[in-house]
């Protein structure tokens, strides 16, 4: 990284360029690069050519622009200036930004973070990324780390998961604690957070189902949460008695057209022997084995155009063994597809061409699956016989405004006869919401409950409302679902979370405000020892997972998987894992 000056000495502070190119994918992604593009000719190659070392000293320029440099460049730059007139002033300026910086680093930034999810680890290591003397204490309600990677990640997509490894060599610093069994705002007050932390950085999920709306909905026993469904076969002991019936018939129908949907459908229909092979629960297969389910309707509102499902999930449902696909009627596609982004075109390409093969049963009792568009849910059909199940569910047909919009509004289509469809088990996946943590209203938190999510200023920085003004709350982030809400896959999340954690690291790096944290910039916080000694003065009833007891708990998993012949066999609920520690 190489700074270079023009030889006038009115511009010397104004024109001073410097290389960011090891910056780029980290630190001010957009302004480093705008500042890379204005060099032009030898200077500029020079630049992108020249490689810089990994460990970077941050600090800036007083009275300069962002980007960032790194204090070697900085060197570099008084180097530079020697022989240019009026250079002290520049040396003199660099002198004193370094005080400032060293100062602001003589203490470490102590962050909590709430959550263990991709949200909250990958936030984790884009701080202790940007900042040299920052610890972070990861909060977590399960005794278990990795959140949605653990429990939310289907079991036949074990390269999903592979994050896992990139989280435990974060974990394994020394700067990074883990304390988990620990659930804030029962177990433990969350305002008894507030004195020991610089910053408190909310990432968790969403644990809340959005309902169908449906009479008669609450009380049936056949109709399950595809969340609650997903996190019963991947270990999540909320859901460990969930226990759904999959016998009581060949029919089941998904309401919901995501990934999430697929994933339940490709779970019903995949061949047992073959689950057998990955983490999932040994308690999911025997359900799994008793299940007579034979056709699964995946039913959206929208066209085939407007579903949120990905080609991967669609393929992998193509490819299973002895279960044929029911064809998609050819006026729901679009008639021209040219001008569609390039992953919605390859979608609606590989639906209409596996529409178009020719059926043929590969058996003489098959399993199907299908798509079915253009249908909102009207109401359930019980049983006669059996007492609050459903047997039928009615759906009024819809019409879309904008057929060629991806993003079209529906209209109904009156005159259109309703459609019934057999299901004996019916699954809903239309959305997720995250809840409050009891005690925002202590921290000033707001919260806004239609989207499940933290007001915040789209960066992740949290804001309220005050006086019809949007306020930055000092010392308080988000990231991750609970910040913009449950979409996107992995990679979104970890961009997301680098985001808010940038932020932080600005606001860190620029903190000579002491109201942009909780506790200003004059008292060191104590993390977690604070809040452990506040525990045991107010005999709180809470028991602390360390990482290294939660390594002793992945052991015992791995040797349960390894005699049944496979990766892991989970705990299924949080008093078997805490018998692992004894």
């Amino acid at each position: 990284m190489r700074a270079y000056t023009y030889n006038k000495p009115s511009k010397a502070r104004k024109e001073v360029f410097w290389c960011t190119a090891e910056l780029v994918p980290r630190v001010y992604p957009t302004v480093a690069l705008a500042t890379v593009r204005k060099l032009t000719g030898p200077v500029r190659t020079r630049i992108l050519r020249r490689k810089h070392q990994s460990n970077f000293n941050v600090m800036s320029l007083p009275g300069l622009p962002r980007p960032w440099i790194c204090q070697r460049c900085l060197r570099n730059i008084v180097r530079d200036a020697r022989g240019l007139k009026k250079h002290r002033l520049l040396q003199s300026n660099y002198n004193a930004g370094f005080r400032r910086h060293a100062s602001q680093e003589s203490r470490p930034l102590r962050v909590a973070i709430v959550g263990s999810g991709p949200a909250g680890f990958y936030a984790a290591s884009k701080l202790m990324q940007r900042v040299e003397n920052v610890f972070v204490d990861m909060y977590e309600q399960l005794p278990a780390p990795f959140g949605l990677v653990r429990f939310g990640v289907a079991p036949d997509h074990p390269e999903v998961k592979s994050c896992q490894e990139r989280f435990t060599e974060i974990a394994e610093s020394p700067r990074f604690n883990f304390i988990g069994n620990v659930n804030l705002g029962h177990d433990l007050p969350l305002l008894l957070l507030q004195p020991h932390y610089d910053a408190l950085l909310f990432a968790y999920g969403a644990s809340k189902d959005k309902e169908l709306g449906l009479p008669g909905e609450k009380k049936a026993k056949n109709i399950y949460s595809a969340r609650a469904f997903v996190g019963w076969y991947n270990g999540l002991p909320e859901y460990k008695d969930l226990d759904p019936d999959l016998s009581l018939g060949e029919d089941a129908v998904i309401i919901g057209q995501g990934n999430v949907a697929t994933d339940v459908a490709r779970i019903l229909l995949t061949d047992v022997d073959v689950l057998r092979k990955t983490d999932i629960t040994d308690y999911s297969l025997q359900t799994l084995l008793k299940s007579r389910v034979k056709s699964v309707r995946i039913v959206g509102r929208r066209g085939p155009l407007q579903a949120a499902f990905t080609i991967k999930e669609v393929r992998e449902l193509l490819q299973i063994p002895n279960v044929h696909f029911t064809p998609i009627p050819s006026d729901l596609f679009p008639v021209s597809i040219d001008t569609l982004p390039r992953p919605k075109k390859r979608l609606l390409q590989l639906l209409e061409k596996s529409s178009l093969s020719p059926v043929t049963a590969r058996n003489h009792d098959p399993k199907s699956w299908g798509f079915d568009f253009l249908l909102s849910p009207e109401s359930l059909g019980f049983s006669q016989v059996k007492e609050n199940y459903i047997e039928t569910i009615r759906f009024r047909r819809n019409k879309l405004r904008e057929p060629l919009s991806i993003t079209s509004g529906l209209e109904s289509a009156t005159h259109f006869d309703p459609l019934t469809l057999p299901a004996q088990s019916l699954f809903r996946s239309i959305g997720y919401k995250s809840e409050p943590i009891p005690g925002f209203d202590d921290l000033g938190v707001p919260f806004q409950e239609r989207s499940g999510t933290i007001p915040n200023d789209g960066i992740g920085r949290i804001v309220a409302v005050h006086a019809g003004h949007e306020v930055l709350l000092a010392g308080l982030y988000c990231a991750g679902w609970v910040k913009r809400g449950p979409t996107g896959v992995i990679a979104s999340t970890m961009e997301d979370a680098f985001v808010t954690a940038e932020a932080m690291a600005d606001d860190w790096a620029d903190g000579q405000n002491a109201g942009q944290f909780l506790n200003g910039n004059s008292r060191t916080c104590d993390g977690w020892e604070g809040v452990r000694r506040e525990i045991e003065e107010r005999r709180l009833p809470v028991r602390r997972v360390s990482w290294n007891d939660w390594k002793k708990i992945d052991a015992a998993e791995k040797e349960r998987g390894r005699r049944a012949g496979k990766e892991r066999e989970k705990f299924g609920s949080v008093e078997e894992m805490l018998e692992v520690l004894g």
